[in-house]
This record gives C-alpha cells, sequence and structure tokens, in this order.
C-alpha cells in the first residue's frame, strides 16, 4: 500500500475517509491472512512504515497516529514501491502482489511512470469543489484501476 499523507489530503476529510477506508482493508487483510507492507507520502520523502508484516493488531495504532502533512513525494514512492516489488517478486516468486495506492494525486508534475508488474489499485481521494483529476492521469501511466474514494461509500 502508498499512502499519500501530504497536507492536501486534509482538506475536505480526505485522509479521515482513507483511515477508514485503510481500517476496512487492515480487517479485511487479516481475515486473508494476508501480509502488508506500507509505504508513506509526505513531507520530503516517502517513508517504509512496514516491510511484509502480516496483518494484525499492530497496525491500529499506526492507523491512529496517521497524520497529514507537507509536500507530496507520490512519484518517489511508486518508484520505491516498483523496486521493492521486484526485490520481493524475485525472493518469493509464487506470493501474488498487489498495490493499493491512495492519493489524491495533488503532485507537481506527473511524468512517465513505470507498470508495477502487478494488480494494482489507485483509489483517488480528492475531494472538495475544485479536482485537479491527476490521479486518474497516475493511475493510466501504471496501468492500475482507477476508483475514487466516494464510489466505495
Amino acid at each position: 500500500m502508498i499512502v499519500d499523507a501530504s497536507a492536501s489530503t486534509r482538506r475536505n476529510q480526505s485522509l479521515s475517509l482513507a483511515k477508514g477506508l485503510l481500517a476496512q482493508l487492515f480487517d479485511d487483510a487479516y481475515r486473508q491472512r494476508a501480509r502488508l507492507a506500507l509505504l508513506t507520502a509526505s513531507g520530503g520523502s516517502p517513508n517504509w512504515q512496514h516491510h511484509g508484516l502480516k496483518a494484525g493488531s499492530a497496525w491500529q495504532p499506526w492507523l491512529e497516529t496517521l497524520g497529514a502533512g507537507g509536500g507530496t513525494p507520490m512519484l518517489e514512492a511508486i518508484e520505491q514501491a516498483h523496486d521493492w516489488l521486484q526485490m520481493r517478486r524475485k525472493r518469493y516468486p509464487a506470493q501474488v502482489q498487489r498495490v493499493l495506492i491512495l492519493t489524491d494525486g495533488r503532485v507537481k508534475a506527473v511524468q512517465p511512470l513505470k507498470a508495477l508488474g502487478c494488480s494494482a489499485v489507485l483509489i483517488d481521494i480528492e475531494r472538495g469543489p475544485i479536482r485537479l483529476g491527476r490521479a486518474l492521469e497516475l493511475a493510466r501511466q501504471m496501468g492500475a484501476e482507477y476508483k475514487h474514494i466516494d464510489d466505495l461509500q
């Protein structure tokens, strides 16, 4: 998972809705006994929160403290995720990899991105009266399925 926790996600309850969705996804992953890796995109650079940790109660405290601030290093986060996925596929070739990206798409410039090489879903959390629609472009470039968070409610 890649979670956009930049300052722009504070607007219009975007991050609050994303946190609710994440709580539901963590619960689903726990029931499926899935392993999760989570990368946040905020501030000056992306940060790995967990690598391949089994879903469970360890995720709840992190989710409760998740806040937003700083810039949107989303493109760097996607590149890091791409590299990590390549390494993971080599180490665990039988494991099925999937990527979920939650972002409002408010990046400085959309530049060419590599496909992640696995099933990917980008959930657009941009809300409010003025929408730039960049998350849709990010999804197209990565070959990811696109969904808007309002359509998941």
